[in-house]
């Protein structure tokens, strides 16, 4: 889950169980055509972002600034980062147009998987199970069209596929420091802003840091990281990990020899 906010809001909602289906469509042209595109209380995460603002071409500071409002969440005191609706009466999302969403491939994850709300929780054999349920607002007409769907097929059809990994990833690291009861300090809740949420300005970190010097990584994923956002975001997880949990699994430290007292 992203937030308690989130849990309860989900918990609110009726569960589409496994293997029962519902219908809906959405078009242009249907009566309630862009009416969920407003007043929305949407979490981002760190792939969110990075889809949006590569789609927009901006950096990360730029779209932060400009597209989100931040704060902490209480339990982990990691980063949180909401999508700034327009100061219309609607509070309209900045992308919405007569035609439709102007970043639709890239849309989020959120925006992807309405009407159903999706929720994760670890499964014990290093995956996670997903459990579905239904967004049924009284605006919305989609749900009198024939089109029937499952969560999972809905989920394959919309290209929410494409998220999964990433948003899991993310949504098991919160999971594990809200299990261990204490939240992280502040200095690796700014970390966390800059590696996650700040990939363009990670990846300038970590040439000036040396930070390859630390960790075992072969010289064409090293490559990769400073020159492909999405697999420096991989790396940041990896990373994360590491240094919150001990986790090796993905990313080992290097071994640092010590000098001895006589300085050999």
């Amino acid at each position: 889950m992203h937030s308690d906010e989130t849990k309860e809001f989900l918990d609110s909602l009726p569960e589409l169980e496994e293997g029962k289906t519902y219908c809906f469509k959405c078009y242009p042209g249907i009566e309630c055509f862009n009416a969920c595109c407003s007043d929305l209380d949407m979490i981002l995460t760190p792939y969110d972002i990075l889809r949006m603002r590569s789609a927009l071409k901006m950096s990360s500071i730029d779209f932060l600034r400009v597209h989100t409002t931040g704060h902490r969440a209480p339990d982990t005191n990691f980063p949180v980062f909401k999508f700034r609706m327009t100061d219309s009466a609607a509070r309209t999302c900045a992308f919405v147009t007569e035609q439709g969403c102007r970043i639709y491939e890239d849309r989020p994850g959120a925006c992807r998987m309405y009407p159903l709300g999706r929720a994760t929780k670890p499964d014990g054999k290093g995956g996670v199970s997903e459990q579905f349920f239904i967004v049924k607002e009284d605006h919305c007409r989609g749900f009198l069209e024939k089109d029937e769907w499952t969560g999972a097929s809905w989920k394959e059809d919309q290209g929410f596929r494409e998220y999964t990994a990433s948003n899991d990833r993310y949504m098991n690291i919160l999971s594990r420091v809200k299990q261990g009861g204490h939240p992280v300090s502040d200095k690796m809740s700014h970390m966390a802003t800059l590696a996650m949420y700040k990939i363009d300005e990670f990846q300038r970190f970590i040439e000036k840091m040396q930070l390859f010097a630390r960790v075992e990584v072969d010289e064409k994923r090293q490559k990769a990281i400073l020159e492909d956002e999405f697999v420096c975001l991989s790396f940041a997880m990896d990373w994360f990990e590491l240094m919150l949990f001990h986790d090796t699994s993905k990313l080992k430290p290097k071994n640092v020899p010590t000098r001895t007292a006589c300085g050999k």
